[in-house]
């Protein structure tokens, strides 16, 4: 490392060379020990934060006897692999619960990107008598969890007969209030160039919404369909309510199924048929965290 060389003169007249250290080379020095903390910091982290998944991880390979023993090593002494995941996936239709999964998780979040785009867009560009107060409503929803308002839901969904059905899974969620406030706050950030451009081509409301302004908020679109994906893959109170038979029952459901019905105190195949439900939940993640990124770092706030 380069330093700076000066010559002084103590107070008999004889020359001392005095060695300094550039500012610059202490500010990198400083950097560098700052990043190495940082990724102690977020190592330890992250070690916390995937404990619990290796050793729900670990236990599926485990035999019963060796579950609750007294020391607590990750790697199994008896190795049941083949008997722990066999049972995960033929005391329950696990095929079919993740499909059901997959199909119930894929309607609710287009549905709701179906309809909170165009009223997003309207709250945020259309001029109309009561768009403020709606869009207080809106932000009041928040508020309202669906234990709240799951007796009447309930009760309309039994009057309709739609219980037991894939449709009293989607139905009473095609609409969510969250997606309109993210929606609204993204489309304030497009130019009102843009939006006028396309108005003086002769574009429709409806085709601006959809050909101008949905590109430019599709990063938004695309974190709020992980948020969505994630909530309802991991929603076991209303599917609980609503569903009663094992063809029908969505992930997190199936694990009650199966615990309730079959596995009892078998713990190793309880654990596999967790890790079953949660790997396309983390894989999905992984594949998708760039655009989830992406999405809620190009959300805008402004009013």
């Amino acid at each position: 490392m380069s330093t700076m060389i000066s010559a002084t003169q103590d107070s008999a007249g004889v020359a001392v060379v005095v060695r300094k250290r550039p500012r610059a080379a202490r500010f990198d020095e400083l950097s560098t020990t700052a990043r190495v903390l940082r990724l102690v910091v977020l190592f330890i982290g992250a070690a916390i934060l995937l404990l619990p998944y290796a050793w729900m991880l670990s236990t599926s390979f485990k035999a019963q006897s060796e579950v609750f023993s007294s020391g607590l090593s990750l790697i199994p002494q008896h190795w049941a692999i083949v008997a722990n995941y066999t049972k995960a996936f033929t005391r329950v239709p696990m095929v079919q619960i993740l499909l059901n999964g997959v199909f119930v998780c894929l309607a609710i979040s287009t549905f709701q990107i179906l309809f909170a785009l165009p009223a997003a867009y309207a709250l945020a560009r259309l001029k109309f008598r009561g768009r403020d107060l709606l869009f207080g409503c809106i932000i009041l929803g928040l508020l309202v969890p669906i234990h709240a308002v799951s007796i009447p839901l309930y009760a309309a969904s039994r009057w309709l007969n739609l219980l037991n059905t894939y449709a009293v899974l989607i139905v009473p969620f095609t609409l969510s209030v969250f997606a309109i406030f993210q929606f609204r706050q993204v489309i304030k950030t497009i130019p009102d160039d843009l939006i006028q451009a396309a108005r003086m081509d002769g574009m429709s409301e409806m085709a601006i919404c959809w050909r101008v302004v949905l590109p430019n908020a599709w990063p938004a679109a695309t974190s709020f369909a992980i948020f969505s994906v994630v909530a309802h893959w991991n929603d076991v109170y209303w599917p609980q309510i609503v569903i009663s038979q094992n063809r029908l029952a969505t992930p997190p459901l199936g694990l009650l199924f199966f615990r309730a019905a079959e596995a009892g105190d078998d713990y190793g195949a309880l654990m596999a048929a967790t890790v079953a439900v949660s790997a396309p939940l983390v894989i999905f993640f992984l594949f998708a965290q760039k655009a989830f990124i992406e999405g809620v770092t190009s959300t805008g706030l402004k009013g």
